[in-house]
This record gives C-alpha cells, sequence and structure tokens, in this order.
C-alpha cells in the first residue's frame, strides 16, 4: 500500500495514547463480528512513560470491551516498572512484580470476566549466561504462578531509520553468542519459554537457535518482523518472497510457535498510522493477509495465534477494528480451525484455562 497520504503524524514511530483517542475517534466503531468467539489475546502490554502515555488497566478493558469475547490475556515485557534499587541484573523482578498486581485486581473479578494478565512474560539478562537462573528463579517467585518465560528482543539492523524503532540496543547475531546461549539453556529446565523478537533478516538466528534447543518452546513474535521501512522501503515483493523461505525453514522446527499480529506497527511499512481517518477492517485484512497466511500454511492452525500487540497496534487502527480484521482473513476457517487461532494453541503454549 503506497503511503501518499498527508496525515499529522508522518515520520513519527510511536503517538501517545491521549492522541490515538483523537484520531481513532473519526472513524465510527465498527460492530464486532462473531462476537461469541472465544478470544485470549496472548501479547498485551502495560507501561506508563512521557513519549507513549499510559497504558494500564483501565485503559485495556476499555479497548477489550468493543464486543469481541476477550476471555484472557498474556502480558509481554516492555522495560516497565523495573526496580530502581538493588542489583541491576534484578531490575526485571520489577516487572513481574507489577504486573501480578495486575493480574490479582482482575482475578477478583471486580473488573470484569476477562482474566487480564492470566500470564506473565518478563525479560532477563541472559547474556549473564548461568547466573541468570538466579533472576529467573525471582521472577518465578514474584509471578504468584503466573510467569511463564521471558522475552529478550534482538530487533537490530544496520540501517539508522530502524533505530527508532529499536526498544534495546544489541550487538548483531546475539543469539549465537556462547553466553547468551549458556543462558537461554537455563529455560529449559524451569518449563520456562522464550520469545523470539527480531527483524526478517534476523531469522536465520532464530532458526539456528531453535534447532540448538529443540526442547525449549519458542514463541516467534509478530510474524518474523517482517520490515518495511527505510532501505526495505518500495521492496515488499522480495521481501516477503524471501520471508516465505525462513518462515518454511523454521515451522520445521516443531518446538517454535508464531504470533499473527504486530502488522500494526509503523516498521511495517503501511501507511494506516498516516491517515487522517483510521483504516477500515476490510482494509487491514486485505494489507495484512500476506503474512497471516503464509503462516498458517506453513505452522498449521494449532501452532499459530492471533495477537493484538496492543497498544503498538493501535497506530494503525482501534482493537475492535484489529480483530475484525483477522476475522475476516480467517472467514473461511472451520469452527476446529478458529478455536485453535483465537484461543487454543495459546491455552497451550501459556497453559492457560481453556474456554
Amino acid at each position: 500500500m503506497a503511503g501518499d497520504s498527508k496525515g499529522a503524524y508522518r515520520g513519527l514511530a510511536y503517538r501517545n495514547d491521549s492522541d490515538l483517542k483523537t484520531w481513532l475517534a473519526k472513524r465510527p466503531p465498527e460492530k464486532a463480528l462473531e462476537p461469541e468467539l472465544p478470544i485470549i489475546d496472548p501479547h498485551h502490554h502495560f507501561w506508563d512513560t512521557p513519549q507513549r502515555g499510559r497504558y494500564f488497566l483501565p485503559e485495556l478493558l476499555a479497548d477489550i470491551g468493543g464486543g469481541h469475547n476477550i476471555v484472557s490475556t498474556v502480558f509481554l515485557e516492555c522495560q516497565s516498572m523495573y526496580r530502581k534499587d538493588g542489583p541491576r541484573e534484578m531490575a526485571p523482578v520489577g516487572e513481574v512484580e507489577f504486573v501480578n498486581g495486575i493480574s490479582a485486581m482482575s482475578a477478583s473479578g471486580t473488573y470484569g470476566p476477562c482474566r487480564v494478565a492470566e500470564a506473565i512474560i518478563g525479560h532477563a539478562d541472559l547474556t549473564l549466561g548461568a547466573r541468570v537462573r538466579d533472576v529467573l528463579e525471582a521472577q518465578l517467585k514474584a509471578g504468584g504462578g503466573r510467569f511463564r518465560g521471558i522475552r529478550y528482543g534482538v530487533s537490530s539492523d544496520g540501517s539508522a531509520a530502524i533505530s527508532k524503532f529499536v526498544s534495546r540496543v544489541v550487538p548483531p547475531h546475539l543469539v549465537r553468542e556462547p553466553k547468551f546461549r549458556e543462558g537461554f539453556a537455563q529455560l529449559t529446565g524451569l518449563g520456562l519459554s522464550f520469545e523470539s523478537w527480531q527483524y526478517h533478516p534476523q531469522l536465520p538466528d532464530a532458526i539456528d537457535l531453535a534447532r540448538a534447543y529443540p526442547d525449549t518452546t519458542i514463541i516467534l513474535n509478530h510474524v518474523g518482523g517482517v520490515l518495511g521501512v527505510g532501505p526495505y522501503s518500495g521492496h515488499r515483493r522480495e521481501i516477503v518472497a524471501d520471508w516465505r523461505k525462513d518462515i518454511g525453514e523454521l515451522a520445521k522446527c516443531p518446538n517454535v510457535n508464531v504470533k499473527l499480529g504486530g502488522i500494526g506497527m509503523t516498521s511495517f511499512g503501511f501507511d494506516f498510522h498516516e491517515r487522517d481517518v483510521p483504516a477500515s477492517s476490510a482494509e487491514l485484512a486485505e494489507a495484512w493477509r500476506q503474512y497471516v497466511e503464509p503462516c498458517i500454511d506453513a505452522f498449521g492452525v494449532n501452532r499459530c495465534m492471533f495477537e493484538s500487540n496492543f497498544p503498538p497496534d493501535k497506530q494503525s487502527c482501534g482493537y475492535t477494528e484489529l480483530w475484525n480484521a483477522f476475522k475476516r482473513i480467517t472467514a473461511g476457517a472451520s469452527a476446529a480451525e478458529k478455536t485453535a487461532l483465537y484461543s487454543g494453541t495459546a491455552a497451550r503454549v501459556y497453559r492457560l484455562i481453556v474456554p
């Protein structure tokens, strides 16, 4: 899709939640399609920062209240509420403590039927090597039975145009380094999973990691992180062709599952965030189908799960429209296939209550 609109936010990597509310209100909200279909949202964040604004339980509840049957969610690390004091390597434990409090609030039933943050994915510095086990055990304790694994974002690219999208500065090919793998090896014995977040040129590294640790559950984030900005702009056809080959290789690793989403992030190179009026779910489905369907074909429905990636994907659309777009893409799927894609895979991978 060509970026030919002249919206007010051209070139920005992120708008805060207040600005997004104003923008999203320009399109009348859609009615939820297939409103009875149970959905586990396996990927969202909580944060409070000057740039991004506040996204806590009230904001999430407002988003999920648009008519879809969201039965539970999974929180993904986003460097939120790290401990200020104590050993630096233990700082990410603060995020798990923080989210576990929100989980407990939701579990009371006071805020509605959805089990918000029923599972928690934190962060730990795997470059600590074997010493990271102490951090992981502290997170298991802090999570109150909800801690399921970690994400160590290794998304990296040599282009300066991509740097504004990177949350952590990491060296190239970090997952191949011996110390990282020494830390990674601690996950399996503790029954913890690994969220693989990288950009599409780094997928060969993810393939190598998955092959080296076949007993560790790996969840590929955001259909593999396809870039469509900077030097990748205007090359979508070639990029998708190469990406599909890597996805096919990764799918040969039975320990890997994939999240279908994240395509609303501006790094994918669509122009939705630049438009004066937000896109409809039909427009989103048309653009996103080229990433969703190849993943389902390669991995099968029992290793794929749709995700909201909110609030980052809120840059392109509202929560109701996002799930409507996914449902449009899967309109021809059977009831059993939809169950797997919208709740079954997530329930299995994160050990959640089955809807």
